[in-house]
């Protein structure tokens, strides 16, 4: 099933991590999303554990527009023998939406739009109603929310406390970072494969691990057939759609890089499908351009008749017509992109060039307007392509958008406009 790595294969040496973590470890939690790697890795777990005699929490944050099949087989996780607590979150939590450019994220299980959810809240799941984390608040990114729900573990417990995540080195530059790089981080008993996290810049008591890091998918799936475990079977379905196992992705589809698969969501289940269209704006425009040039994959295409700058501005302006504030957000960006090329490269607004060499281009190296223009057809809120990051200043920009553009017109709306009234009236 797998390569040989150090005179054991990957499956031993995943079992005698847990081994190690379920034995040095009081309090362990796993991190488990319902996909292919969390679900082995969970399941493996609970093999170690019995043998051990140990229990393990695990948490789940249910993002509410997944598929059936997903939280068909988290249910089947929950049936695993050595589980203590399972914590089941459908908070209402900010996810990033890249198929629109006017809702750049959503909230799930937001008690506003309860007559637009996928699904009922679970019965046995943490909600808004019963909510026992203090910090919480509504609009919380997925990522803080890991983070504080950490923190929140270990001072429940008060001693060291093991997270597990499912991920592997082999899917990703940073996923291989997180775990090769120990200059740059703390780990437990110098295990290459664990790391102390930080809230806040300061270390708490908490260290991810990550047991299959090393795992490629064939390690996955032969695991799966030789053990008989569990599996969720929207990757059988997948499969037989056409996604080779490479391919197949399991996250909240709407992201920057699982959108490149959401015309598989109509193909698969196609009645949570009806409801996803109506809760998540612009899934549909992402099932039929996800592989075309408007999402901003393969190579980008303009009208004939435009030079790049001219492109770039009718973008700007196409998104103005609908969002005067994320058109203004946008341009700010681009004209403090335009300034540090100037600062320090001397290159003025009206030397920039319509397009760089095609390498450059894309190792964000070189200015031109077809760059600028490729970037805001990515429909990334933070236009990362312009080699930005995601900032604090930011993320409350993205956060006033959000409440002033949901809150625009609804029955709470105060307004003395007789027009807008009466549209709010019909509402009703």
């Amino acid at each position: 099933m797998a390569k040989k790595y150090l005179e054991k294969d990957v499956l031993q040496a995943c079992m005698e991590r847990l081994e190690v973590i379920l034995t040095e470890f009081d309090n362990v939690y796993f991190s488990v999303s319902g996909g292919k790697d969390s679900s082995v890795m969970v399941q493996l777990a609970n093999m170690v554990a019995q043998k051990l005699n140990k229990k393990f929490d695990v948490l789940f944050i249910d993002l509410e527009a997944q598929y059936k099949n997903t939280i068909e087989h988290i249910e089947e996780v929950k049936e695993l023998s050595q589980i203590r607590n399972f914590y089941h979150i459908a908070l209402p939590m900010a996810l990033r939406n890249a198929v629109s450019v006017l809702q750049p994220k959503w909230i799930c299980w937001e008690e506003e739009s309860k007559d637009l959810w996928v699904r009922e809240l679970p019965k046995d799941s943490i909600n808004i109603h019963n909510c026992p984390f203090e910090w919480f608040k509504k609009g919380e990114e997925f990522e803080d929310f890991i983070i504080q729900f950490a923190d929140w573990y270990q001072k429940k417990y008060k001693s060291k406390v093991a997270c597990g995540i499912g991920i592997r080195t082999d899917e990703s530059l940073n996923r291989f970072r997180t775990i090769a790089f120990q200059d740059k981080k703390i780990t437990y008993k110098n295990y290459n494969w664990t790391t102390k996290i930080k809230v806040n810049e300061k270390h708490i008591e908490v260290y991810n691990f990550y047991p299959i890091y090393d795992w490629k998918v064939e390690d996955i799936w032969g695991a799966v057939s030789i053990l008989d475990l569990k599996f969720n079977y929207i990757y059988e379905l997948m499969y037989k759609n056409g996604l080779s196992i490479y391919e197949q992705r399991l996250c909240q589809p709407y992201g920057d890089d699982q959108r490149n698969g959401l015309n598989q969501f109509k193909a698969l289940e196609y009645e949570t499908w009806g409801k996803v269209l109506n809760r998540v704006n612009g899934v549909n425009f992402g099932n039929i351009y996800c592989k075309t040039t408007a999402l901003g994959n393969i190579k980008s295409s303009k009208p004939a008749f435009m030079t790049w700058e001219e492109y770039a501005v009718f973008l700007l302006e196409s998104i103005g017509i609908y969002n005067r504030d994320l058109m203004l957000h946008y341009y700010k960006k681009i004209k403090k992109f335009m300034i540090w090329y100037k600062n320090k490269y001397g290159v003025q607004t009206k030397d920039i060039p319509e397009t760089a060499e095609c390498k450059l281009e894309n190792q964000k190296k070189a200015i031109s307007w077809r760059r600028i223009a490729r970037a805001i057809e990515k429909n990334d809120f933070y236009l990362r392509r312009l080699s930005f990051g995601q900032t604090k200043s930011d993320d409350k920009e993205l956060q006033r958008l959000i409440h002033k553009w949901d809150n625009l017109l609804n029955r709470n709306t105060k307004t003395d406009d007789k027009g807008l009234i009466k549209i709010i009236e019909e509402q009703k």
